[in-house]
């Protein structure tokens, strides 16, 4: 037996962090339960600020963070910061990759405890090796057993061995590699219900999965035949048409659309069906109401063969539209939950600026009044300069017809001496 040690948010967390605090009356009941249940696990905390190398050489990136130290290796937890699943992740990465099932009557045993777990049937294979390595990974998240073909109850047919297969949904499915590509890849896919509850975390694992995520927006509240309608047919679909959708899609539902109105930047009327896809962030939405599970599989087969155009994305628009949209959101929270602290926020550095730029308008404005009075002023000494007073005007144009007179005499003098 070896003994393993768990650190959790409160092992690599920071003091200002508000969802380590959170965290924290969990943490206590997670370290009593396992200290009095004999778990060989050991609970722990660190202050990651105050020993920050030592968070950076077990890669803490962010609080707060749970990790599993067995041997030389660390595991992380990503799954819900509640008490009996942290205390699930710890029981199951503190044993073995591979758990051993020896008779029918355990297996019975598991399969009534686990809602999901993955066996290994057969004796040693370059398979069992995959499993092995694959099991090394992905232990964070699920379990794996390993037992003979006698110890599978006799509804379970396999068509040859060594072979690996899901229980879940309350059936078995079999990894077919040719039909299934890499063992690792379908594990990952698998490691859920064929319907589940999607919340944020959810979603965010799902998209580990490569599959488009179709999930029905609903109000559990509400008991409305809509909603409970809508929600009915996904999990018909779901479960009537596996085969034709298991490798491409995962199946929910949501509670309410807040959730969901952040991610798409939108605001959805519920009940409706929304699909995503978490690799890139696109998302598609019908047309017009999902009335039937006809109506759904024809949604879900357009998509599929690219005739429903896709919305959102990750592309450079959509990714100013977000910085746009967070911002916005974040001003509107601050207001919401605290308006004297937004006015002083947002309120003092805007009317700074408009002190700013009514100051820098005021003085170009008055500046342009002067140099146009200036310029006028100069414009007018040169016109009093060059031409003189009126007086003066009058006096030089008298002169010049004087002269012009004694002129026309002149030349009249000359003509009539011509003329003589």
């Amino acid at each position: 037996m070896f003994k393993a040690i768990i650190l959790t948010c409160s092992q690599f967390y920071a003091p200002w962090c508000g969802h380590c605090k959170k965290l924290e009356p969990v943490w206590n009941e997670v370290a009593i339960e396992i200290r009095n249940s004999g778990s060989p696990v050991k609970v722990g905390k660190m202050d990651a600020t105050s020993y920050s190398s030592i968070a950076s050489e077990f890669g803490v990136r962010g609080y707060p963070t749970i990790k599993l130290l067995k041997g030389d290796l660390a595991y992380n937890y990503r799954g819900p910061r509640t008490k009996d699943d942290i205390i699930e992740f710890a029981n199951r990465v503190a044993g073995p990759l591979i758990r051993t099932l020896p008779s029918q009557k355990m297996f019975e045993h598991v399969h009534k405890r686990h809602h999901i777990f993955f066996l290994y049937v057969g004796g040693e294979s370059p398979l069992k090796e995959k499993y092995i390595e694959v099991a090394s990974e992905l232990i964070v998240y699920t379990y794996f057993f390993s037992a003979s073909e006698e110890v599978l109850p006799e509804y379970v047919t396999l068509p040859e061995l060594p072979a690996v297969v899901v229980f879940k949904d309350g059936t078995y499915f079999i990894y077919d590699e040719y039909e299934d590509g890499d063992l690792s890849s379908w594990i990952n896919r698998e490691r859920f219900q064929g319907y589940l509850n999607v919340d944020g975390f959810t979603l965010y694992e799902l998209g580990d999965t490569g599959k488009l995520v179709a999930i029905a927006i609903i109000d559990d509240k509400n008991s409305s035949a809509e909603h409970t309608r809508l929600k009915s047919i996904i999990q018909e679909v779901a479960k009537d048409y596996r085969d034709h959708f298991h490798r491409n899609l995962q199946f929910g539902h949501m509670d309410g659309n807040d959730y969901i109105n952040s991610l798409l930047m939108d605001d959805l009327t519920i009940p409706t069906v929304v699909v995503l896809n978490t690799s890139n962030q696109q998302y598609f939405l019908p047309d017009r109401r999902i009335e039937s599970t006809e109506d759904l599989i024809q949604f879900i087969n357009s998509i599929l063969d690219g005739t429903v155009e896709a919305q959102g994305g990750d592309g450079f628009l959509q990714r100013i539209k977000r910085i746009i949209y967070d911002a916005k959101s974040t001003v509107m929270s601050v207001f919401k939950s605290s308006p004297l602290l937004g006015c002083f926020l947002f309120g003092l550095p805007l009317g700074v600026i408009s002190i700013m730029c009514y100051g820098i308008c005021t003085v170009d404005t008055f500046g342009g009044v002067e140099e146009n009075e200036i310029s006028k002023k100069e414009t007018g000494d040169r016109e009093l300069t060059d031409e003189g007073s009126e007086e003066e005007q009058e006096q030089e144009n008298k002169e010049k017809s004087a002269e012009l007179s004694d002129g026309e005499h002149g030349q009249k003098h000359i003509f009539d001496k011509k003329k003589d």
